[in-house]
């Protein structure tokens, strides 16, 4: 059970054909032009809910590289010494969510003849429960402490488990379409 749970906590960054809903926030009187460097925060990835079945080195490493070349490829450069000018910090959130959907059945069709043929009318009310996963990443000035931006996106996880090289790829796709709002313009 433990295992099928990992799985489905990283549908979100795993499904390659879901469509992954974008935001984005940012501190507008920051000059982000000034921000050359950047380092991670003592947590690299911070799970919420801080549930042990969600934490996973190999998840933790996946996201990792990924936010490093996305910043790289931003002209941003991890510092040696672990002082950059950002300090970065992913979050995985899981968030369990509910929906009702309804649906009308029957109620006749009229004939071009005139007249009316058909069953009763029925409506229907479905509960359905289901996960959806957000990947956020979070930029600090190391100076102060304040975030300054914040990417995130998020996706309903599927229930079926992915390869390894399905998660390769899709934590891949959403660190770089989260990254792909920053700098800010």
């Amino acid at each position: 059970m433990m295992r099928n749970l990992s799985y489905l906590i990283l549908a979100l960054l795993l499904s390659g054909c879901a469509s992954v809903s974008l935001e984005r926030d940012f501190d507008p009187s920051r000059d982000f032009a000034a921000y050359r460097t950047w380092s991670w925060m003592d947590d690299k990835l911070a799970y919420q809910p801080n549930d042990a079945r969600l934490k996973s080195d190999i998840t933790e490493a996946r996201i990792s590289q990924a936010v490093t070349e996305q910043l790289d490829q931003r002209g941003l450069r991890q510092a040696a010494d672990g002082q950059g000018d950002l300090k970065v910090q992913s979050v995985l959130i899981v968030d369990e969510r509910q929906d009702q959907i309804t649906t009308q059945y029957g109620g006749g069709w009229g004939g071009y003849w005139g007249g009316y043929w058909g069953g009763p009318a029925f409506t229907e009310t479905r509960r359905v429960d289901y996960k959806v996963a957000t990947l956020q990443i979070d930029l600090y000035d190391a100076k102060d402490g304040k975030l300054v931006w914040r990417g995130s996106g998020e996706q309903i996880m599927r229930s079926q488990p992915p390869t390894p090289a399905e998660r390769e790829r899709a934590i891949r796709e959403t660190v770089t379409q989260v990254l792909s709002q920053y700098p800010p313009r």
